[in-house]
């Protein structure tokens, strides 16, 4: 007698513990596909931890080139309408120092039968020429604006290129002369702004002060000013920078801790109302008072 075959879809129709032919996935009788999907699902969802920026030298973040690239051409421009409003001649005087150098590179090029191949040349160098001339007015236009207001010198010190360390302010009086520390290779440099005969003696007492620290350390002492035997603003960062080199990289390390001792700058307390019409804070009465 022959048996008949089993009409129920719901059994399963291959191998123990699957699904029917063509189910979807997930489905079987012993559910291990089913319990294994929230799982993968979950993976899935799971998002990827953010990546820790890069660290440069220094222990800041890296910037992007492009980035560098932007802030650089920021503040090109906004030197540029700075410089624009105290020397509206800037614009004609690049353009001349553009056309006058691209004009001898190609006619070089035209006398060698190559007047083409100079061309790209030609554009570069009026262009580096240009922006020569742009950073020398930009400049000699910023020395006239800071030039006899307090704390020029310190400002000039500040933009010195190099390793040089600017404690600005470290001795000065009520007539708001002072005197600026800087310490680099050379040693020490003492720079005094303000009445000569005031600053002389602001100077010989902050050589009094350090000598004990810094030992057999050279200590120079320069006055700012238009005077005889004085620095001009503008010419004091050329006339530091070319000071002899007395100390090596290590020997500055280890003075500058020697000198973080003697403290931070003393900002002299004037007799009257701060310049630029700024009210003085509490504290500074109270300093007063005092």
């Amino acid at each position: 007698m022959a048996r008949s075959r089993s009409t129920d879809t719901s059994a399963p129709a291959g191998a123990a513990g699957r699904g029917p032919a063509g189910a979807p996935p997930g489905r079987g009788s012993k559910g291990s596909t089913a319990v294994g999907a929230p799982a993968a699902a979950g993976k899935g969802r799971r998002s990827k931890a953010p990546k820790a920026p890069k660290l440069g030298k220094d222990g800041q973040p890296k910037v992007s080139r492009l980035t560098k690239l932007k802030g650089q051409a920021g503040m090109i421009r906004q030197a540029y309408s700075m410089t624009y409003k105290n020397d509206p001649k800037l614009p004609w005087v690049m353009l001349i120092a553009f056309v006058a150098v691209a004009g001898v590179v190609e006619l070089v090029g035209i006398l060698l039968s190559s007047p083409f191949l100079f061309l790209p040349f030609a554009v570069l160098l009026g262009l580096l020429a240009a922006l020569i001339v742009f950073g020398r007015r930009a400049q000699g236009s910023a020395y006239r604006q800071v030039e006899g207001r307090p704390g020029a010198a310190s400002w000039v010190l500040e933009g010195m290129r190099g390793d040089w360390r600017v404690s600005s302010g470290v001795a000065g009086n009520r007539e708001l002369d002072s005197v600026h520390r800087v310490l680099g290779r050379p040693g020490i440099v003492l720079v005094g702004e303000g009445d000569p005969q005031r600053v002389r003696s602001l100077i010989a007492a902050e050589k009094r002060r350090i000598a004990k620290v810094v030992g057999e350390t050279p200590i120079y002492d320069v006055t700012v000013g238009d005077g005889e035997g004085q620095v001009p603003l503008k010419k004091l960062s050329a006339h530091v920078m070319k000071l002899p080199r007395n100390l090596s990289g290590g020997e500055v390390n280890a003075l500058g801790k020697r000198m973080s001792a003697l403290g931070g700058p003393r900002p002299p307390v004037p007799g009257g109302p701060l310049p630029g019409g700024r009210q003085m804070s509490v504290s500074q009465r109270q300093v007063r008072r005092r």
